[in-house]
């Protein structure tokens, strides 16, 4: 199809097929409620409008369209919409890895998992080789003890053993939680040490590029740390071995039949930890009901997937993103694994094994798209991306020249889906999906059963304006709590604002037309003169200059009600200087392009700016930094993707003390 824009018109860069009723999978979720709900849907505004205001009839429908199996009647999709606190299916008995591995489309002797790594070979398992390995390993954790409820937790790379350990322990009724062997000690034991687990199963060292990794010493630490710990399974990754510990080998040596233990709905699967860059990180308890009804409308509503299918999305075990790779299982969809350096050798490696996997959906974080922009590849140039259907992207704003990249690139019949979401319902809040046209900058529109609006001050929804993202109707992934709270953390994260209504974190604004554009987290936007900026419409402005690579603004307030200091950092193009001429450059740009509250103060070269493994800019522990506190205290340092990057920002804040 030819896309044009015309003059004052927004730049629509894909447009849904006319089709969508008989090529999509929400086509087909439509036809069938059409037929068995007696709904009319004209276009996404029908379907998304009964979603959010028939809970009832919308997730009862997507439990039956999918087939979810219960081995006790459900009862009402949502028998209580009180938050927090609301009840779903009540009376169900379900288990999410019965689901990942149901098999009931696809062949058994099908590709279920590639598995890419810089420490060994290629990794291949079919349907039938998992199920398999997943029964072996649910003995195995039996023979160790592990019953309903128990912790089992994971210092593991993304690896196909992995995924194997996740299921298995979900299939037992007990509880699982993932951090990724490159955090060190203290942030393994920050977050696993609040779930006390009883197995460990960990790697001694894995490859990053072309450097090998011995993790033998953090393993110890954390051990010595976690005293709740009856067993410690070493599986074998790269040279170095895990003394005193079960081998993987033995744990799955003993044949055994697919077995999975009905729980509720509500019933604990996983622990997902916040990333603890502004404090203590927050134990997120995740249900099986609630993975399993989400992840089976978003992978196949949002996403397109189904059988036949392979999702590849680079992340690491202690990224929410990993969960919902793998939980393309339950629409019967491949995923491709990652392991290793995203970058190595270079920076096309990604769509080298997108062509090579075959995938039909890739992930990719905004700062790989516009790194790639920036270096002049030609992804369907170089490779053959036939297969490719989608590209998802999330986990920091995407620039309006991203989304005309990947057009450009890729052409007109390739989705690029933008979400955002977060750990928090382990799943999108706002996204696309192969029913809504995509806008340049925009995201398409809040989730199917998302009630997500934009809230001032008052309590009051605003369209035009930036707001609070909020969500006003429960979902079935909202956390059943946090560990070890009584209810009362839980409540001040998510309600304290907003009495009875998820207040979500993110600075949002909606357009008539139901896009929006996430401006950033609420806490690091600034408020310059009363009036609150996001800083992802500096990064936009910034993002266009040719001199400016990357760029991070904080603002520092006021004591006495002033206007406070708002300060620039900018990661310089090659050749560039931070000249006068630069800077009142920056200045004019943001000034003609935003408002005048937008030019900075202060204005500061840097040679890189600090991001988290996931590609989030740190705003909020650079202001604290640059505000007296010790750099230890505003972030852990092996959540950072590159800890030397600091030392520019160390510097100023001691200038200022």
């Amino acid at each position: 199809m030819s896309l044009t824009v015309e003059a004052g018109q927004p730049d629509v860069v894909w447009q849904p097929s006319p089709q969508w009723r008989t090529t999509t999978r929400i086509g087909a979720f439509v036809r069938w409620c059409e037929e068995h709900r007696g709904i009319t849907v004209d276009g996404w505004d029908d379907l998304w409008r009964w979603s959010v205001d028939d809970l009832e009839g919308f997730w009862s429908a997507v439990w039956e369209f999918f087939g979810v199996e219960s081995d006790t009647a459900p009862g009402p999709a949502l028998a209580d919409d009180t938050m927090p606190g609301a009840t779903w299916f009540p009376g169900a008995s379900i288990n999410y890895a019965r689901h990942a591995l149901a098999m009931r489309e696809v062949d058994p002797q099908a590709v279920a998992i590639v598995a890419y790594s810089q420490t060994r070979e290629q990794v291949e398992l079919t349907w039938a080789q998992l199920r398999d390995q997943v029964a072996r390993a649910r003995a195995g954790l039996q023979r160790l003890g592990v019953g309903r409820g128990d912790r089992v937790a994971a210092y593991l790379p993304n690896i196909p053993e992995t995924v194997v350990a996740y299921l298995a322990t979900a299939s037992l009724g007990a509880v699982w939680a993932s951090c990724a062997p490159e955090l060190g000690p203290r942030s393994v034991v920050d977050r696993l040490g609040q779930i006390e687990p009883v197995v460990l199963l960990t790697v001694g060292g894995y490859s990053y590029g072309g450097k090998t990794v011995d993790r033998t010493a953090e393993v110890a630490a954390v051990r010595a740390e976690l005293p709740g710990l009856r067993h410690v399974v070493h599986v074998p990754y790269g040279p170095h071995g895990i003394a005193d510990a079960i081998e993987w080998d033995e744990l799955v040596a003993e044949p055994a039949e697919p077995a999975y233990d009905p729980v509720p709905f509500d019933h604990p699967l996983c622990v997902l930890f916040s990333s603890g860059t502004t404090g203590r990180p927050k134990a997120i308890v995740h249900s099986h009901g609630g993975l399993v009804m989400e992840h089976l409308k978003n992978h196949a509503l949002s996403w397109d997937l189904g059988a036949g299918d392979r999702l590849m999305w680079f992340s690491t075990t202690t990224w929410m993103v990993w969960n919902s790779l793998v939980s393309a299982l339950l629409v019967e969809a491949s995923i491709v694994l990652i392991d290793g350096n995203p970058m190595y050798p270079d920076a096309d490696l990604q769509w080298r094994l997108a062509a090579e996997s075959r995938a039909t959906m890739v992930g990719l974080s905004p700062a790989f798209i516009m790194a790639a922009r920036r270096d002049g590849i030609e992804p369907a140039r170089t490779h053959d991306l036939s297969a490719l259907r989608e590209v998802g992207a999330a986990g920091s704003p995407l620039p309006a020249e991203g989304y005309r990249w990947i057009r450009e690139q890729l052409g007109d019949d390739v989705l690029l889906n933008v979400g955002s979401g977060g750990t928090d319902v382990c799943g999108g809040i706002v996204q696309g999906s192969p029913l809504q046209p995509v806008v340049a900058g925009e995201i398409s529109g809040a989730c199917l059963g998302v009630a997500a609006y934009a809230f001032d001050e008052q309590g009051r929804a605003v369209v035009g304006e930036l707001g609070e993202l909020v969500i006003t109707r429960p979902m079935p992934s909202m956390p059943v709590g946090l560990w070890g709270d009584d209810g009362t953390r839980y409540r001040e994260t998510y309600f304290d604002t907003y009495p009875g209504i998820w207040r979500h974190g993110d600075w949002v604004r909606f357009s008539e037309s139901g896009t929006c554009v996430v401006a950033g987290r609420s806490d690091a936007t600034l408020n310059r003169g009363g009036v609150r900026l996001g800083t992802s419409e500096f990064y936009d402005v910034l993002g266009a200059m040719p001199e400016v690579d990357d760029s991070l603004v904080v603002h520092l307030e006021d004591a006495d009600g002033g206007q406070g200091e708002l300060i620039v950092f900018v990661v310089l193009a090659g050749g560039a200087e931070l000249d006068a001429d630069l800077v009142a450059s920056i200045g004019r740009g943001l000034r003609q392009s935003l408002s005048p509250r937008h030019v900075p103060d202060t204005v500061i070269a840097v040679p890189a700016v600090p991001t988290n493994r996931t590609g989030k800019k740190l705003e909020v522990p650079v202001k604290r930094l640059i505000q007296g506190a010790p750099l230890d205290r505003v972030v852990a340092q092996d959540t950072v993707a590159d800890p030397s990057v600091w030392a520019p920002f160390v510097e100023l804040a001691e200038q200022r003390s």
